[in-house]
C-alpha cells in the first residue's frame, strides 16, 4: 500500500486525535482541527499543556492513553523530537493508525518514530497535509500535494 492509500484508509476513519493542537486559536493545527470537524470527524484534541481545556468545543486530553473512548487514528503535529515519545503513547493506547504531518517544513517524523512505527509492524503516513488528501480542498492544497509527489 502506498502512502496516498494509506492516506484515503486514515481519511475513512471518524474518531480522530490531533497530537499537538496548539491551545493558539490562529495556529494551523486548530484550522486543521476545525476543517476535520467541519468535514464530519470526531476530532479529539491531545496536548499536554492543553489537558482538560477546551480547544474548539472539544476536550483536550493530555496523551492518548487518557482518551476515552479511543481514536481509531492519530495526526501527529509534533516537533520530531517530541513525536517518538507519543508513537509510544499511541501504539499503547492501541492506537496502529498513524500520520505525521508535513507541511512546509520538516514535518513530525523522525527516523527514530518511524523505527518505533516498523517495529510494531504499523505504517505510518508520512510526508502529508491532511489538507493534501482531503477531497474538494483548495487549489493550493492540491498543488502543494502534486509537487510533493514528484
Amino acid at each position: 500500500m502506498d502512502n496516498r492509500d494509506r492516506a484515503r484508509e486514515f481519511l475513512a476513519q471518524r474518531r480522530l486525535a490531533l497530537v499537538g493542537a496548539s491551545r493558539d486559536r490562529k495556529d494551523f493545527t486548530r484550522v486543521v482541527l476545525r476543517e476535520l470537524a467541519r468535514r464530519g470527524y470526531e476530532v479529539v484534541p491531545v496536548n499536554p499543556a492543553a489537558a482538560g481545556l477546551e480547544l474548539d468545543g472539544r476536550r483536550a486530553f493530555g496523551r492518548l492513553q487518557e482518551v476515552s473512548p479511543p481514536v481509531d487514528g492519530a495526526i501527529f503535529f509534533t516537533a520530531p523530537g517530541q513525536t517518538t515519545a507519543v508513537v509510544q503513547d499511541a501504539l499503547a493506547a492501541g492506537v496502529r493508525r498513524l500520520w505525521f504531518h508535513r507541511g512546509a517544513g520538516a514535518g513530525a517524523s523522525s527516523p527514530e518514530a518511524l523505527a518505533a512505527c516498523r517495529a510494531a509492524g504499523v505504517e505510518p503516513v508520512t510526508d502529508l497535509c491532511p489538507f493534501m488528501a482531503l477531497t474538494g480542498a483548495g487549489w493550493i492544497h492540491r498543488l502543494h500535494g502534486a509537487l510533493r509527489r514528484h
